[in-house]
């Protein structure tokens, strides 16, 4: 027992047994400390793998976001090229219309500087467009710049010579100097008259023969056209048609047809185009259409030598009647108007 307690008191005198303890304690911390760096690792590890995990799909969202980034790029850079391009053209066209309008005044100087007279004309395109713009614009031509009537010749089809009343001293009918097959040749693709064509120049020079004119001025539809392209092409507004324009109320002289119009009936007219093209189905449309108009009032139909197609109603409908047009226009306006209601085929936008 005495040489037990002299060991421990030597140990404490010495220190061993602290230092027996503190390697203890050491052995302890250090298996310790590398379950727990063990265990870190493993954590960072897995921490390394979810953050790469992650990162991945971070950068799959980030490089989906820029795709649709560069998307949008590109859709703005087409939608800022068309925008240039329209700036560009519209900007082209004011310019035009700037140098077409110091065109049409000097052309107007010139006629105001000789007495020699003045072709209006000829008017080869639609009626919509001569009632619309061509014969505004005679109207504003003739009142703004007081051009004598007396000088004027107006030229156009299909006896349209109370509409010009009061605009020229004379209206010469295109159909008297030009044939109808002539006249559908001639137009059957060209509508628009921008410039003096063949087919005008033809009729200019026959109509100066007929009535022996020397050296006659030219009031040319393809002035207006130029002066309306930019309102028409939907870069100008219509501001910059009525500048040009002076409406009135046309006053339609009565027909001798309408004494034997029925007393109520309905205004028929067909006719063959691209837009409807003569086609055994069309022409079953056509007739199927009159026969049922025709059942509730009667039907006049118009035909026109200058349509291209003059489909005939069947003869099984008593009710339907043909109404030949010599001068197609001023007669044909005068059945539509007096009719209850009109059914003919729409060609516009075709």
């Amino acid at each position: 027992m005495t040489q037990g307690r002299v060991s421990r008191l030597w140990h404490r005198l010495t220190g061993r047994t602290q230092l027996e303890r503190l390697a203890a304690l050491e052995a302890t911390i250090g298996k310790f400390g590398r379950a727990q760096r063990e265990d870190l690792a493993a954590q960072q590890a897995q921490v390394a793998r979810l953050t790469q995990e992650l990162a991945g799909k971070a950068e799959e969202r980030a490089v989906r976001r820029l795709e649709q980034r560069l998307d949008d790029i590109r859709a703005s850079l087409v939608q800022q090229d068309r925008d240039y391009g329209t700036a560009l053209e519209r900007a082209g066209r004011l310019d035009e219309q700037g140098v077409d309008s110091r065109r049409f005044a000097r052309r107007i100087e010139q006629l105001l500087r000789h007495d020699r007279p003045i072709v209006v004309g000829p008017w080869t395109g639609e009626v919509g467009f001569e009632l619309l713009y061509w014969l505004p614009f005679v109207r504003w031509v003739v009142t703004t710049y007081g051009l004598a009537p007396e000088r004027l010749i107006v030229v156009s089809r299909g006896g349209v010579r109370s509409w010009y009343e009061g605009l020229g001293h004379r209206y010469e009918e295109m159909f008297d100097h030009v044939s109808v097959d002539e006249y559908r040749a001639a137009t059957e693709t060209a509508k628009k008259q921008r410039k003096v064509g063949a087919f005008d120049a033809e009729v200019l020079d026959r109509v100066a023969t007929a009535l022996r004119l020397e050296r006659p001025a030219l009031l040319h539809p393809g002035m207006m056209y130029r002066l309306f392209l930019p309102f028409w092409k939907e870069i100008a507004t219509a501001a910059s048609v009525d500048a040009f324009t002076r409406h009135a109320r046309l006053t339609a002289p009565r027909d001798p047809v309408e004494d034997e119009l029925p007393k109520d009936y309905v205004a028929a007219r067909f006719y063959f185009s691209d837009c409807f093209p003569d086609t055994p189905e069309n022409r079953a449309l056509v007739a199927s259409t009159l026969d049922a108009v025709s059942r509730h009032l009667p039907v006049v139909v118009l035909s026109t030598p200058d349509s291209r197609a003059r489909p005939t109603p069947r003869p099984s409908a008593p009710r339907v009647r043909p109404a030949s047009v010599a001068r197609p226009l001023p007669r044909e306006l005068a059945i539509f108007r007096r009719a209850r209601a009109a059914t003919r085929p729409r060609s516009s936008g075709c």
